[in-house]
């Protein structure tokens, strides 16, 4: 045992509780990090490739009363008539199309017999940097429009709303904050406009079918949570071995130089 005592040494300890930190974000944070970023991509591809697919149904079908949410129904088409309720439009900031700043532009839209929804009507570019362009209004009366069902985002608690150029603007898409600010009450999805629909704007292309390098950066992170103990490990081992050949090496060492004296003391000695 003595030969691990080294082990307690403050440079071992703390070098053994780097790694065992490290390991256990990989395996409890990082990995899991990944991973589901992972699943979340691959679930959203799925719905995606569903609703090509699908043929819209009744927006009323998936979200039949005010606080309904439809987490499961993501990106499928839905069609709604009702009518916009422009006085309450909102500005989401802070986005990019094409590399170009740009604001997507949010109305609460009520749903004949059904709920208010959020209508993402799709972006316009800012102008002058990032200044808001002149923006045409929803349309006035009963209109039916084709859209994609979206789930909310969530608003960074740090960045409140706020009124600039006559606009209100919001730094995400989330139906709690637009319907705190605006005191409508909304549904807990909204919904975003495909082509050629009554108000709608600049549409967005649908996202890429492609899942990323997150379930490679997920296995990336279990390897290394596994490859840093058996590192420390090895290490160790290494110093357990220099340690034994310089002991070896004292021991077969001279205890010091031969004497003439010692030679025939010891010759004449045994003689005797």
């Amino acid at each position: 045992m003595k030969r691990l005592t080294f082990l307690l040494r403050p440079g071992w300890l703390a070098l053994a509780l780097v790694v065992v930190a490290f390991a256990y974000l990989c395996f409890t944070v990082l990995a899991p990090w990944q991973l589901g970023k992972n699943s979340k991509a691959n679930r959203e591809n799925h719905q995606i490739e569903t609703s090509l697919k699908a043929d819209p149904v009744p927006v009323t079908t998936l979200l039949p009363h005010q606080d309904s949410s439809a987490p499961d129904a993501q990106w499928r088409q839905v069609t709604a008539t009702g009518h916009y309720l422009p006085d309450d439009q909102v500005l989401a900031r802070l986005r990019v199309v094409g590399g170009a700043p740009a604001f997507e532009v949010l109305v609460p839209f009520a749903v004949d017999g059904g709920p208010t929804v959020l209508v993402d009507r799709g972006y316009v570019l800012a102008v002058q940097g990032a200044k808001v362009p002149d923006i045409a209004p929803a349309p006035s009366g009963t209109v039916t429009i084709t859209a994609r069902l979206r789930d909310s985002e969530t608003a960074p608690a740090d960045k409140p709303p706020f009124s600039e150029g006559g606009y209100t603007q919001v730094y995400a898409i989330d139906t709690q904050v637009v319907s705190a600010v605006k005191l409508v009450p909304l549904a807990g999805s909204y919904l975003q406009l495909v082509e050629n629909q009554p108000g709608a704007l600049g549409v967005a292309e649908l996202p890429h079918l492609d899942a990323g390098p997150f379930l490679s950066y997920g296995i990336q992170w279990i390897a290394f949570g596994i490859v840093a103990p058996i590192g420390l490990g090895y290490f160790a081992y290494s110093e357990i071995r220099a340690r034994r050949r310089e002991a070896a090496a004292a021991a077969a060492k001279p205890a010091g130089p031969v004497t003439v004296e010692d030679k025939l003391a010891d010759r004449y000695g045994r003689r005797q």
